[in-house]
């Protein structure tokens, strides 16, 4: 069952190997940036991350894997929301924080075993900031920042591939990081607009969130990048086995992290390192503006369980994009219901444990989460005879599918807007306009809805509330 996957440096299948003498596995993955609440497309990662930390455990043993996730509790956003709201910056991210933690328990994620947060690690930022000065790696600009000099790495872009697309100089290398700590390029601050910034000097937008910073540097604060080099060095070491995140992290954030990490240590970052795709919804990109953006909560108010929603994740391959469909969650229900009653069926029997052995095989190679879905159903289609309940229970670990049942749905208020479409489509019943009917009828079901025909009306239930 040993674990192989694709590294985004080498673009090569690779098999996940402990690096250190004491065979404990170190994997670091980027956590949440704790200002609003996550969205589905960032748990997409996190689940993602979890399945992997699931299969280490089941290979190496619970005591032979050691995560780290970070917390961004310090950046441009973080700050924005507490002064927006005239709170302190420690109140803000402890609120999301919690929220956090909360839909991770929910999706069913294991805790990392270390979890640590950006402001409780200045002193480690500060020290690493100042050993890249000290080699010549870094440089204080006029306003008291530091920046780190991209032309002193020569491996620069390896990750990434960088150096092999037509980018000009002074393009938003730092803007490129999704917007955590966005900064406009500045000529007259940086010496070549392809560095990046390990120290800000403070700006009273700021507020009183500042720090003492490197020698001759301003107060002020860390840049997104080095945050996760510093607590990664702290709590696995110079060197780590792998390095996860999604995508979107890949330029400039994990660049930025090897450049900064190997030129401040003159050793290997990372051994190893795993991308995931985005989540799509409906075709299309997730933005606030298309109004498909969800968050854990508001599918729950519209019925639909956490472990639907964990199940929808684990559908499409992680390295390739994944396209979110409020109707794909009716479709996880009744997948879980099967699980539960397959594993009813089971319970307490022995049986051939390699029976489910195409279910492992598809996940070690390469996380191949749909695969190994469609090989656990078409054992499940030949019926229970022979089935082994404790591989089952590892089967189900190792996808964090969680069989209990969900408590019954509580009253779920129909929003104005799926009211509206059953008036109109009732309408058109009425006057048979067939077309139209069935096209509104799409629309409440896109809305994640179902419409019930009664002689003298309708009803409209959340669709997971469906038998």
């Amino acid at each position: 069952m040993a674990l192989q996957l694709h590294d985004s440096l080498t673009r090569s299948l690779r098999l996940l190997k402990p690096s250190q003498p004491d065979g404990v596995y170190r994997f670091y993955n980027c956590g949440p940036t704790v200002y609003a609440a996550s969205h589905i497309g960032n748990f997409r990662s996190f689940v993602v991350n979890d399945i992997i930390r699931r299969m280490l455990e089941l290979e190496f043993g619970a005591d032979k894997v050691r995560h780290v996730r970070n917390l961004t509790d310090v950046d441009d956003k973080t700050i924005r929301r507490a002064r927006e709201e005239g709170r302190s910056l420690h109140d803000v991210t402890t609120e999301w924080t919690a929220k956090f933690h909360a839909d991770c328990e929910e999706l069913n994620c294991l805790p990392p075993h270390v979890e640590p947060a950006a402001t409780d690690h200045i002193t480690e930022q500060v020290n690493m900031i100042q050993v890249l000065m000290d080699k010549g790696n870094a440089y204080r600009a006029a306003d008291g920042s530091v920046y780190f000099k991209v032309s002193s790495f020569d491996h620069y872009g390896r990750l990434s591939r960088v150096k092999e697309r037509e980018l000009k100089q002074g393009t938003a290398f730092e803007a490129g990081n999704t917007g955590k700590d966005t900064q406009s390029v500045d000529a007259d601050e940086k010496e070549d607009g392809t560095d990046f910034a390990l120290w800000k000097a403070w700006k009273p937008e700021d507020g009183a969130v500042k720090w003492t910073g490197p020698d001759g540097a301003a107060a002020g604060r860390p840049g997104w990048h080095i945050e996760c080099s510093a607590m990664s060095k702290k709590h696995l070491g110079e060197t780590i086995d792998l390095h996860t995140g999604g995508v979107d992290l890949l330029f400039p954030h994990h660049e930025n992290e090897i450049a900064q990490s190997e030129c401040c240590n003159d050793t290997t970052f990372a051994h190893h390192w795993y991308h995931s795709e985005h989540l799509l919804v409906d075709g299309k990109k997730m933005s606030k503006s298309l109004g498909n953006l969800y968050t854990l909560d508001q599918l729950k108010e519209m019925g639909h369980s956490p472990m639907a929603l964990r199940y929808v994740l684990l559908a499409g391959h992680p390295r390739k994009q994944l396209n979110f469909l409020l109707a794909s969650l009716v479709a996880a229900e009744k997948a879980l219901q099967t699980l539960r009653g397959f594993a009813a069926s089971i319970a307490g029997q022995s049986g051939d444990p390699t029976k489910l052995d195409p279910v492992f095989n598809a996940l070690s190679d390469d996380l191949n989460t749909p695969a190994a879905l469609g090989a656990l159903f078409s054992i499940i289609k030949q019926g229970p005879a022979d089935v082994d309940a404790a591989t089952f229970e590892r089967v189900m670990f190792a996808l964090g599918l969680d069989l209990t049942p969900p408590p019954p749905a509580a009253a779920v208020e129909v929003p104005a807007a799926v009211t509206a479409l059953a008036e109109r489509r009732w309408a058109a019943k009425q006057a048979k306009d067939w077309a139209a009917a069935d096209a509104l009828r799409a629309e409440i079901t896109a809305a994640g809805w179902t419409m019930k025909d009664r002689p003298d009306g309708y009803d409209l239930e959340p669709a997971a509330n469906r038998p």
